[in-house]
């Protein structure tokens, strides 16, 4: 199997900087609400997480 190449890879960072704002706003807008769900709270902070790593993991397979 090919590896992804750089530009594949660039865009695929690109998308998962957008999905992590998303996530970031989402969760900016829970915090302040006081009837918010912590348990939802809880999986967007691991799902942000997860994206966060796999951007490392990727920039890392840029520098080669």
């Amino acid at each position: 199997m090919t590896e992804p190449s750089a530009l594949d890879l660039e865009e695929q960072i690109a998308n998962l900087r957008k999905e992590h704002q998303k996530l970031e706003t989402r969760l900016g807008d829970l915090v302040k609400d006081p009837l918010s769900d912590d348990l939802e709270i809880q999986q967007l902070k691991k799902q942000k997480l997860f994206i966060k790593d796999s951007i490392a993991s990727m920039e890392g397979q840029l520098r080669g």
